[in-house]
């Protein structure tokens, strides 16, 4: 075995730069770079930061460069990778007697950045700030939102279930945590209730409590509350799981938070789902209520990549792409959310969460940008399909109210990809509210309130007379119209 020296260059700087990293034989077996470990544990807070289980490969996280033991004289094969927009390394390698050394070089295949969007992701949990930042960069996101959350743990000593938060006292709020090279990372807090809901409370001042209620404990708090504390603190709510039923429910009062104006931003993430999100949200767009979508990859242990689903903000022209206005450009709705592939919309000259005011008819256009092999994108108006082709497509659709947002599904697992949707308003009147969808909501909206008169446990009269107002006012919002 050699012990070599490794380095993977950025083309375009000539710098070492942080990759993902594996070195496996031709029966693949894998080679970690020395003070990591072949094997490491997956399941959920656990060890989590530093490598990562993809499937069966495991996979290493380095600053640029490492150093590894490899056998000589046999076939090797070196991979790394570092986002959707670089090219994906492979080499085949056969080590000489006494070599030292192995050079690669990453070449990035697209610049988002360049116009403008700056890639992010709105939550994971469990690692550190350090490791949180190496892993970023590694797949070159820029803003990693590392969200402290409530989380008991077994003590082996008494077999007791300890509370704990872990990351709170990284909590940094509306300042990085850590940050390199116009790289951050920034502590926050996930708030939970087990049937309510859940939301991320990102760029407050100070942590919002109680990181959690309900279960064991009463539910005398609310989730519209925690979104009123983070707004008054400056931050930015974010509806997680949003729809995944849970405790009975599937909105939760987070839908009615939602319906009253309180959750800046609905999060999507890549754990799979007993029934599909989207067709909520656009019920929800439908209702007239047309919260923005963000990418989360909800990473809580090694089996899920920091970023493995993002979110693209685009920062208006001359902002310095600081964490505040990459929270504002979450907040305002130009994102676009995916696993891979950057999709754009185009409005009559506008983008995501823009307002578009026009007459008569208005070309709309959409593409995507994959390394993968291209599938289908959609134009979606008021939740209709209106057009769909691969590579890119355009349609002339009426200038009537409602909104316009583009999907893009690649075949089979090669991609996925939504903006949040653009409004067309024209001479500013507001959007339309379509009966089915508010109805379909109202039920949900129905069945929280019944939680809360039937389930609910409440030792302050108050908080449960508190909640039932917030279902009756969402109540009376879906139904005027």
């Amino acid at each position: 075995m050699l012990a070599l020296h490794l380095r993977i260059n950025d083309a375009a700087t000539g710098k070492p730069t942080p990759v993902r990293l594996r070195i496996s034989g031709t029966d693949g077996s894998a080679f970690p770079p020395l003070g990591r470990f072949a094997d490491f544990p997956t399941g959920r807070n656990e060890a989590v930061g530093g490598h990562l289980m993809l499937g069966r490969e495991a996979w290493w996280y380095v600053d640029g460069s490492c150093e590894v033991r490899l056998p000589a004289g046999v076939p090797l094969r070196v991979r790394a990778a570092k986002g959707p927009e670089y090219a994906p390394l492979d080499e085949p390698v056969t080590l000489g007697p006494g070599q030292m050394a192995l050079r690669f070089t990453m070449t990035r295949t697209s610049d988002v950045r360049a116009e403008g969007w700056v890639p992010g992701d709105t939550r994971c949990h469990f690692l550190t700030p350090h490791a949180a930042l190496l892993e970023g960069a590694a797949e070159d996101l820029d803003v990693v939102n590392l969200l402290a959350c409530a989380q008991d743990f077994p003590s082996i000593h008494d077999g007791t279930a300890y509370p704990t938060a872990p990351q709170l006292d990284a909590f940094s709020g509306q300042r990085p945590a850590l940050e390199a090279e116009g790289r951050v990372v920034v502590v926050n807090t996930l708030n939970a209730h087990p049937a309510l809901g859940k939301v991320g409370l990102l760029n407050a001042h100070r942590p919002v409590y109680p990181l959690a209620f309900g279960g064991d404990e009463p539910d005398d708090w609310s989730v519209s509350d925690w979104c009123d504390q983070c707004h008054r603190k400056g931050g930015l709510a974010v509806w997680v799981d949003a729809f995944r039923p849970a405790g009975g429910l599937v909105g939760g009062e987070a839908l009615v938070a939602a319906i009253l104006g309180k959750i800046d931003a609905i999060e999507v993430d890549p754990a799979p789902r007993p029934q599909p999100l989207l067709p909520w949200v656009y019920r929800l767009w439908n209702a007239g209520f047309p919260v923005p979508l963000a990418g989360g990859s909800g990473k809580d242990s090694n089996r899920v990549a920091v970023g493995a689903v993002r979110t693209y903000a685009r920062l208006t022209p001359g902002e310095a792409p600081r964490y505040r206005v990459w929270i504002e450009a979450v907040r305002a709705g130009r994102t676009v959310v995916t696993d891979g592939p950057f999709l754009s919309l185009d409005v009559a000259g506008r983008g995501p969460g823009e307002v578009v005011d026009a007459t008569g008819e208005v070309r709309v256009r959409a593409a995507v940008r994959s390394a993968q092999v291209p599938g289908a994108i959609e134009i979606v108006h008021n939740g209709s399909v209106v057009a769909a082709r691969s590579g890119e497509v355009e349609a002339i659709i009426p200038a009537e109210p409602g909104w316009i947002a583009a999907r893009y599904a690649g075949p089979g697992v090669a991609g996925f990809a939504h903006t949040s949707p653009a409004l067309l308003r024209p001479g500013g009147i507001p959007l339309p509210r379509h009966p089915d969808a508010a109805a379909r909501l109202a039920r949900l909206v129905a069945e929280t309130r019944d939680w809360v008169e039937r389930v609910g446990r409440f030792e302050m009269p108050r908080a449960k007379d508190h909640l039932l107002g917030l279902c009756d006012v969402a109540a009376a919002r879906l139904a005027a119209g």
